[in-house]
Parts: structure tokens; sequence; C-alpha cells
């Protein structure tokens, strides 16, 4: 094409239009050299002048993006659309990924780092829109540690100055809930286990914020609290036929994951259960268990508020004024034998207290190991530096005293010994 000139390499006159990215360039046949660049339009007075510039003097070859970094933008924006989230969330997961990529300990963090990273931006934002999303969940997307994650939650939140607020625990119950597979019949589901949702979701915040209210929730991971709630709720809704389901069991049956401690919170929620039964005189008589209160949750938590009350307050003060009431004397009892109070124990024992409302860290503390003190070889005999015998002198005959002393040595110290 001689039109179009030679190349200033190879000097061949072969030049053809070759299309990269969307952009025209002449290149040489021959000997592959780029002759002339394609032409973009790239600021707003050369748009509004229907102006074209060359790349090498447009603004974009000044705001290039590292591999690094549109990869974790590309990773953002997979993992808003796995997640199904607005595209207005999108918008400021990608923001605040950039913000964050700004400072240096993060472009120069490792890869594994970078890749929490992208969750952690995820999370902030459902965090703020209170979009019910677990760490857990993200972690699991992720296949990321979730030490690590939360780790670097915590630094990113704190290195953006951002405001996120706590996650919404009915919120949290209601999305967790929803992916148990238990609301309709299956081959491996049994009919007897099916159970409708809204009546297990209801059961289940109730039950959930009893356990909030009685400390259990503090401080620890959601999860394995709601786990042990939602199958207390299921198991209450037709306890004949699901008594005999263990916890294990449930989860498989359920498709989910069984939480490790979510054993511990079951039976802590049970005990919770049990103090409160023991208010209710027709609960009272039947000796109820672990087992059994199962039956009676839906009482239970009829009148929660008040039970918990009267079950966890400080009775001490009432115990002692009702042991103080004088005893009344009555038929088949003499002045020598020993009487019953109104509360049925024996007179000159107190009964026991209604439980403290602590948090179990509280109550039951973990064992820490007490190291052995340090061994003592001072024996009295050591030499005691001049900064430190000021610190035992007390009057000024014995810092005169002193001061004779120290002029004696200092004297004996100068005289030559004899040949």
């Amino acid at each position: 094409m001689p039109g179009r000139g030679r190349c200033p390499d190879c000097g061949s006159t072969e030049l053809v239009e070759d299309s990269h990215y969307s952009q025209s360039q002449l290149v040489c046949s021959d000997c592959g050299c780029v002759v002339t660049e394609g032409l973009l339009t790239t600021t707003f007075s050369d748009e509004g002048n229907l102006r074209e510039v060359t790349y090498s003097r447009s603004t974009g070859e000044n705001e290039q993006v590292s591999r690094s970094q549109q990869r974790g933008l590309r990773r953002v924006r997979d993992l808003c659309r796995v997640l199904q989230l607005p595209p207005t969330f999108e918008d400021t997961a990608v923001a605040y990924y950039q913000q964050a990529y700004r400072h240096s300990g993060i472009r120069a963090a490792r890869l594994q780092k970078k890749e929490v990273l992208v969750g952690c931006c995820v999370l902030i934002t459902c965090r703020q829109h209170n979009w019910p999303l677990t760490m857990g969940a993200i972690c699991t997307l992720l296949y990321a540690d979730l030490d690590v994650f939360s780790s670097i939650y915590l630094q990113i939140v704190k290195l953006l100055g951002l405001d996120v607020p706590s996650l919404c625990l009915a919120e949290l119950v209601k999305t967790y809930c929803s992916s148990f597979k238990l609301f309709q019949a299956s081959p491996s589901v049994p009919a007897k286990y099916v159970e409708d949702k809204e009546k297990m979701l209801s059961r289940t915040l109730q039950l959930v914020e009893l356990a909030n209210e009685t400390w259990l929730v503090t401080g620890r991971h959601p999860l394995p609290v709601i786990t042990a709630a939602t199958f207390l709720a299921w198991q209450s809704l037709q306890p004949a036929d699901r008594l005999s389901c263990s916890l294990a069991r449930f989860c498989k049956l359920a498709n989910v994951d069984l939480p490790y401690p979510a054993s511990s919170r079951l039976q802590e929620l049970l005990a919770v259960l049990l103090r409160m039964a023991e208010q209710l005189a027709w609960l009272r008589v039947l000796r109820l268990d672990r087992r059994s209160v199962v039956k009676h949750i839906g009482d239970l938590l009829q009148h929660r508020h008040s039970l918990v009350r009267l079950a966890f307050r400080d009775g001490t003060a009432e115990v002692e004024t009702r042991g103080k009431e004088p005893p009344v004397w009555g038929q088949g009892q003499r002045e020598g034998e020993v009487g019953n109070n109104s509360l049925g124990v024996a007179q000159g024992k107190r009964p026991a207290s209604p439980a403290l409302l602590l948090p179990p860290c509280m109550l039951k503390p973990p064992k820490r190991i007490c190291p052995a003190p340090p061994v003592s070889t001072v024996t009295g005999d050591e030499n005691i530096s001049d900064s430190e015998i000021e610190q035992y002198l007390r009057t000024p005959q014995e810092v005169r005293d002193f001061q004779r002393a120290q002029a004696a040595r200092q004297a004996a110290m100068s005289v030559p010994n004899p040949p």
C-alpha cells in the first residue's frame, strides 16, 4: 500500500490496518512494527471540540491499573453477582476496594490478603445496607480462613475509617433458617420431619431472643446459637416424632453444616429453659429434664419475660424477709420440733437463691495456669552500690559516717603498695 508510506524499521510498504482492542492501528506486515497508534477521545474538552488525540498523549496512559488490582476488581464484581446483590452494592464495594488499594500496605500485601480484601469490601457494604450476610458465608465462598478474614476485616474498617453497624440478629435468623431443607417433602426428608416455615421461624426468633436476654449470644458467633435454637423450635412443634432425632442428624436432614459449638449452645439453652420451668407450678410437679422440657417450650416462651425475671433475679433479700417471719404453730407441730416456713424449707436453712444472670464466661471462667513465683536468691551478703546505699541512709549522722568511710577508702587506695 504505497499510499500509506513506508515502515520506519524495515522500509517496507506493506502496511495493513489491524484492530487491537477496538483501536485501529497501522502495522507493517513484514516486521510487525506499529507505524501509527489508534486515536482516542479522552478529555471533555477534546470531546466538545471533536478533536482526536493519540493514546500516548491521552490521560489513560497515566491512569494504568495493575493486573493485581484489575483481578481484584473483577473478583469483587463476580462475588456480588454470585450473592445476587443489587447494582448499588457492587459499585460501593468496588469503590471501597479502590480506596483500600491506594494504601502501600495493601498493594505490597500477599495474594492471600488481597483475596480476603475482596470479601471484606463486600461484607462491609452488606453490613452498611443491613443486608443479612455472615462472615462465615464469605469465607466459604473464598475458601478463606475465618481468623485471617476477621483480622483483615478489622484492619480495613480502621484503615478506611468506616462506620459499620452490627449485624441485625433477626434478619440473620430469617436468612439462615431459609436455607434449611425442611419445609417441603423430599426423598431425603420424611414427611414427619417437614415443618411449616413461618411457624418454625417465629419460634426460632423467640428462642434466639431468649438466648440474647440470658447472655448466651454476647461475644459469640451467632450461627451456633441460631442452629441450636432452630433445632429446639423444630423439635417442640412435634415433640412426639422428633425427640429421638439428634442435632447432628437434624443438620444432615436440613443440609447445613453443624457448627462445632452448637452442642454447647444447645445445652446452655436447655439449662435456661429448665430454670424457667421451675417457676411454673404445673411444670414443677412433673420433674422435667433436658429431654422432656422441649415439650413445654411453647408455654415457657409465652411467659418468657416474667419467667426470666423470676428464675434469674437476686432473691436473697426476699428469702431472708420470709425467713424472719414468726413461725405459726399449728396442729401436728410441737414447740420443740423443727418447723417449715411457707417456702417448704426447714427453719434455720435458707433456700437456694435464683441463679445470677451473668455471661457464661463469668459463671464458668476459663482455667488459667498460675505461674510459679520466682525463687529469691537474695542472701543479704550482696554488695550494695553507691547509688542504692543512699536509700538506706536515714539520719544526718549516717550520711556523715558514710562520707568519712568513702574518704578513708579513697585514701587507702591512693597509697602505693610497698615494694
